[in-house]
């Protein structure tokens, strides 16, 4: 399910750049360059460029007009709306989304995968699910059959969806996490590490504990 395009341009220049450059080198490509909105970020890539904000976006895509090249958004953590918007920066200077799927996950033929997921080694994504735009299912993170993921879902290591759980966009569940079956869970909603969500939640909270619990708004 990973993209036939070998040649890859990643925004975001920290520890999950790493990452995604590892993975892409892994199915046959490599990465020609990185984009940071810190003026003070260097690049985590030997011998790969880094070019600052939208201007030095500019710059480069002026300079490599008509290459074809797919990029990703490396930002983890709840920052989905931040990968959409690299997403939609990408769409309108003809960069193709990517798709990467480590060779060690499970995903199910069944499956729908959106544009810039990002599927990592040992996680699962079962029977009948679909996952929106910008998705990131991380190390060893389980998706189980008929979840409905919207766009910009972070499921950080290790956490789990039992089966027919719907999130909403942005969607942030902490490591080793778990939402129990049949359960739903608004737009920009965190659940914190090691919790355990027995109940639907509302858009815009924070959840933690177990049995999690609404600490706060957003």
């Amino acid at each position: 399910m990973s993209d036939p395009i070998k040649r890859y341009i990643l925004w975001g220049s920290s520890g999950h750049a790493k990452v995604l450059a590892e993975l892409i080198t892994l199915l046959g490509g490599n990465v020609v360059a990185l984009f940071d909105n810190n003026p003070e970020a260097e690049s985590v890539l030997p011998n790969v460029p880094l070019f600052v904000g939208l201007k030095g976006f500019l710059r480069w895509r002026e300079l490599n007009r008509g290459e074809t090249v797919a990029g990703l958004a490396a930002i983890g953590g709840g920052r989905g709306k931040d990968r959409l918007d690299i997403h939609k920066l990408f769409k309108q200077h003809d960069v193709t989304l990517g798709t990467l799927v480590h060779p060690d996950a499970t995903v199910s033929r069944s499956s729908i995968l959106g544009a810039g997921s990002q599927i990592m080694a040992q996680s699962v994504v079962a029977a009948d699910t679909r996952l929106g735009e910008g998705c990131i299912i991380n190390h060893g993170a389980n998706v189980d059959h008929e979840c409905l993921l919207g766009d910009g879902i972070h499921l950080a290591p290790a956490a789990t969806l039992c089966g027919c759980i719907t999130l909403g966009n942005n969607v942030f569940i902490g490591a080793g996490a778990v939402v129990l079956p049949k359960l739903t869970i608004g737009h920009d909603t965190i659940v914190a590490a090691g919790a355990v969500v027995t109940r639907s939640l509302p858009a815009g909270v924070v959840a933690v504990g177990n049995p999690a619990r609404i600490i706060r708004a957003v």
